[in-house]
């Protein structure tokens, strides 16, 4: 799961998170992110609902860096050199640490890993399945564009955890190295053969489309994380608060796809 790329056309996703916790930092509820955020884990797991949130976040976390590790390895076998197979093995085997501090992290809190990650298998094996990459190209774009989406969706949800947990998730969602890999070789791709861009501009779309599905499918389902993302339990279910965080993830990946030389 990649995100915080060096490259200077890269956007920098921790921004929007950090404005927008502020905004909802004065929600009463019981899951009030205003409180929580200046809470360590031991002071904020007392409350049930956010103790169930967390360990959604951290569940849902821990099985897509273990998908990102399989897809990876996967991947590598169509790199076209050795280079970049060694490149996709090493950033696979960063991934895999990822999802190790995870599910070390649900096991220190007394949950059990495989339980927490299994209501979200079946949903992100199925967006996997629906975004295949045909090629290798693809699979960069792929990497790129949806990871860096779902990426940006989660560090929003960080805006609002306790600062342990917080912690946490912003180190897993550290960038492995493949966002200025993706950069470097489709640029390169792109300019060997103009017509490339417009296939994998029509390909960033549809990947585009269908990770906000993702993200907005696991905000409606999971009631505890939902309740948290946008304010607490008082104030309900703020529509207006997730339009301005899915506007916002929209506007990074326009950044994104112009840092590839392609309109969004």
């Amino acid at each position: 799961m990649e995100t915080s790329d060096t490259s200077p056309a890269e956007p920098s996703a921790e921004t929007p998170a950090e404005s927008s916790a502020g905004s909802s930092a004065g929600t009463a509820g019981t899951a009030d992110p205003g409180g929580v955020v200046a809470l360590d884990w031991a002071g904020a797991c007392a409350d049930p609902q956010y103790r169930a949130a967390v360990v959604d976040l951290l569940g849902v976390l821990a099985y897509g860096e273990l998908a990102a590790f399989e897809r990876l390895a996967e991947d590598a076998k169509l790199a076209p050199t050795l280079a970049d197979k060694a490149e996709l093995a090493s950033m696979a085997s960063a991934e895999f640490q990822h999802f190790e501090r995870l599910r070390n992290r649900l096991a220190e809190i007394g949950e059990d890993p495989t339980a927490a990650m299994e209501p979200f298998a079946a949903p992100l094996d199925e967006f996997h399945r629906l975004t295949a990459p045909s090629d290798w190209l693809e699979g960069l774009i792929k990497a790129y564009v949806g990871d860096s989406i779902a990426s940006d969706f989660y560090r929003e949800v960080a805006a609002r955890l306790d600062s342990d947990t917080r912690a946490l998730v912003l180190a897993v969602l550290d960038d492995t190295g493949h966002s200025g890999f993706a950069v470097e070789k489709v640029r390169a791709a792109i300019e060997a053969d103009p017509r490339v861009g417009g296939r994998l501009a029509l390909w960033a779309r549809r990947l585009m489309g269908e990770a906000l599905s993702q993200a907005q499918r696991v905000v409606a389902e999971r009631d505890a994380l939902s309740t948290m993302l946008v304010g607490g339990v008082a104030a309900g279910f703020d529509l207006a608060e997730v339009g301005r965080m899915f506007s916002r993830i929209t506007e990074a990946h326009t950044k994104r796809m112009a840092a590839l030389g392609m309109a969004a």
